[in-house]
């Protein structure tokens, strides 16, 4: 069994520096690794980057990130992604890790991920070129993390999003913001990978627990919503269970 911690949407700036440090100091003693699922910083410059690498960079176990949007915010990213990468953080964006874990290869795939909303109620590529082009980068998105799943030589698959691969975890959230949210062909390509576990940020006002239609475990890991440091998931091929 492998204990995942996870956190998204801490938005660091100067002034949250230590917020998160001293419980992230013992995180050794609770799990094999950390993830964070994006929203990092609050509006994706390298000063607030730097303030995610103080915080959460040496830690006494390995650390495994995605931006999202409001690391996109100042057009940076790539400054942040580099400035994460140089303090031992792995950031993926449709890319993956492998991480062994007491004997379990616990691979990663991540991406950014992005909107479009859910079967039934989501946009379609038709009409103007600016409609077409929000769901090019949806579908794009969705590709880009089947195929880092797909590549990983592991035992274990984790998917890792910013945006959510499900409505279930979005509840609490306003109806009329969900196509903003996240896209149900994140969840497909999580599906088709045979995952064991999926972990997402972005709604602050959303529900912690859901599952995709293929049954795969999904938890939304928003620092509002879990109101805690990290939360912690054991985690096996076949089992996922919440650590208090």
């Amino acid at each position: 069994m492998t204990t995942i911690a996870a956190v998204g949407d801490v938005h660091m700036d100067a002034d949250v520096v230590g917020r998160y440090r001293p419980t992230l100091d013992g995180i050794a003693e609770c799990a094999d690794l950390l993830l964070l699922a994006g929203d990092l910083t609050r509006h994706g410059t390298p000063d607030e980057a730097s303030c995610v690498a103080a915080e959460f960079g040496g830690l006494a176990v390995p650390v495994v990130a995605v931006l999202g949007n409001h690391d996109h915010h100042a057009g940076q990213q790539d400054e942040v992604s580099r400035i994460l990468t140089e303090a031992g953080i792995t950031v993926l964006e449709g890319s993956g890790v492998v991480i062994e874990c007491d004997g379990v290869r616990v691979g990663v795939g991540g991406v950014k991920g992005f909107g479009g909303g859910f079967a039934g109620r989501c946009a379609t590529a038709f009409g103007e070129d600016l409609v077409k082009a929000f769901v090019r980068e949806t579908e794009r998105s969705a590709d880009a993390l089947r195929v880092a799943l797909d590549e990983l030589d592991c035992d274990l698959r984790v998917a890792l999003t910013h945006y959510a691969p499900i409505p279930e975890t979005l509840v609490g959230e306003p109806l009329e913001i969900y196509p903003f949210l996240g896209s149900y062909q994140l969840g497909e390509a999580i599906d088709r990978a045979g995952c064991a576990i999926a972990v997402h940020g972005h709604a602050h006002y959303g529900s912690p627990t859901g599952a995709t239609p293929g049954g795969v475990a999904v938890r939304n890991v928003a620092y509002p919503v879990i109101q805690q440091v990290f939360a912690l998931f054991s985690v096996s091929p076949a089992v996922v269970s919440s650590t208090p």
